[in-house]
């Protein structure tokens, strides 16, 4: 179809002639309303914005000879972090003659990564990058399989409960009403049997 042939037809139905594929032999092209194409287009991105995560990557910094103390804040800053979804990126900057101390640093960036082990995990050991040392800690995958399996042993654990109370009950019952019956036998048998009228 002609370019002007399809323009013209476009313009009868009230509507645009949107080039779909440029680069194809012939071009194609299709009769649309473009400004509701564009309307459902940017709903879409938005509904796709909302649901994906948008992973930050947080910094704390250290020095190579920070109190015990001090760690264990910084720790709790970057557990906070890491529960958030983002990634944590631990730097230490070596000053002056600490730089003939790298053996500190690297023990310094080992104690903070136990502190943040229930929370994250460092993707590799620390890299010395020029005067700093840089670790990155990704958050641990969040635990659903096991959050969703506790609700369900904890209902079956009731009924469960209810289940062996009903049964110690009837047990408890079978033998009470049997002892009497026995019992009542007994008497009737017992008295009787042992007379002589």
């Amino acid at each position: 179809m002609l370019l002007e042939t399809a323009l013209s037809y476009a313009d009868r139905q009230g509507m645009d002639l949107v080039l779909i594929s440029p680069n194809a032999n012939p071009p194609v092209a299709k009769v649309m309303d473009y400004g509701k194409f564009r309307y459902d287009q940017q709903k879409r991105e938005k509904e796709a914005k909302k649901k994906q995560k948008i992973i930050e990557v947080k910094e704390i910094r250290l020095s190579t000879f920070i109190e015990q103390h001090d760690l264990e804040i910084k720790g709790n800053m970057g557990k906070r972090f890491l529960t958030d979804g983002d990634k944590l990126k631990v730097s230490l900057r070596f000053k002056g003659r600490e730089r003939g101390r790298t053996d500190r640093g690297y023990e310094v960036m080992q104690r903070f990564a136990e502190l943040v082990k229930d929370c994250g995990l460092p993707e590799k050991t620390p890299i010395l990058e020029g005067r700093s040392l840089i670790m990155i800690i990704n958050p641990l995958p969040p635990k659903k399989e096991k959050a969703a399996a506790k609700p369900a042993d904890a209902e079956t654990e009731p009924e469960n409960e209810v289940k062996s109370e009903e049964a110690k009950k009837s047990k408890n019952g079978s033998s009470a009403e049997s002892k009497p019956a026995e019992q009542k036998s007994k008497k009737v048998k017992g008295p009787s049997d042992e007379m002589d009228i």
